[in-house]
């Protein structure tokens, strides 16, 4: 099968679609088990926006999450990637992450589907600073908040207890003053900006095919590229661990771990390539 999808391949640079198996080898978790079932949940863009405690919660968690989330590197199948790309084989890449580790493996042209962590904006006033900026003043107003935990999510955060949350200070916009500072990224229950959506879309139209690595297609925002590319008569391969929603949408599936599958999918296409 891996055969398979590299000749698709072969026929030109494929539009590739990442979910977050694409991190889990960098000590990213996703938030899917094999069985494509939510192992956790993450906070819903409503009850953000909706108290100053909530966001309280969620800056203490981010806090402890982001030394972890921010130590992370690209895996194995990140570099395989950007190989396939030098290669030919693959052109530009629309994301579902928001680590930011295919731009750390040399992968251009990515499209970052639901935002990176590292841009933070005031809902109130839409001033932005760098998250590596606001997590100095965070310690800074935090000092002594060292709190353990063997958890990290797919969104940077980890699981804390209550009494540890109420003794953090959440951060303050220093524009306007107001608690509403917030990723630029897309929360659960929140919308990819419709220009965004248009532009992968574009990008599906244009594909000759489209490659879906790492990703159980459970969301709408990733599943819709794979609709497309389906109803266009466009070739989707799919290579991931476990069912997926698109699985009736792709020509050529592989069940399996990224890394090695892609090892073998780069020794596939440079083979191809060499007897053209």
């Amino acid at each position: 099968m891996i055969e398979d999808i590299a000749r698709v391949l072969s026929a030109g640079p494929a539009l590739v679609l990442t979910g977050a198996g694409m991190s889990t080898d960098s000590g990213i978790p996703d938030y899917r088990g094999p069985d494509g079932q939510r192992k956790v949940t993450p906070m819903h863009l409503s009850e953000f926006v909706g108290s100053s405690e909530a966001r309280r919660r969620y800056w203490a968690r981010s806090f402890v999450g982001w030394r972890r989330f921010h130590a992370a590197r690209p895996n194995a199948s990140h570099h395989a990637v950007t190989r396939l790309q030098e290669l030919g084989a693959v052109g530009p890449l629309i994301t579902q992450n928001v680590d930011g580790l295919h731009q750390a493996a040399g992968t251009r042209d990515v499209v970052e589907l639901h935002g990176n962590l590292v841009q933070v904006l005031c809902l109130t006033c839409d001033a932005r600073v760098d998250r590596r900026v606001l997590d100095e003043r965070m310690a800074a107003e935090n000092p002594g908040f060292d709190v353990d935990s063997d958890e990290i999510r797919p969104d940077g955060d980890v699981r804390l207890d209550a009494v540890d949350v109420e003794r953090f200070r959440t951060p303050i916009c220093t524009s306007c003053g107001q608690d509403t500072l917030k990723p630029d990224v897309v929360f659960f229950g929140g919308a990819v900006d419709k220009p965004r959506v248009q532009h992968c879309f574009d990008l599906t139209d244009r594909a000759p095919s489209l490659l879906v690595l790492g990703s159980s297609l459970q969301v709408m925002s990733g599943l819709r590229f794979v609709r497309r590319a389906a109803k266009q008569g466009i070739p989707v391969a799919l290579i991931t661990r476990g069912p997926s929603r698109g699985d009736d949408l792709v020509d050529h599936r592989v069940d399996g771990e990224l890394a090695d599958s892609l090892r073998v999918l780069t020794q596939s296409v440079d083979r191809l390539a060499a007897s053209a």
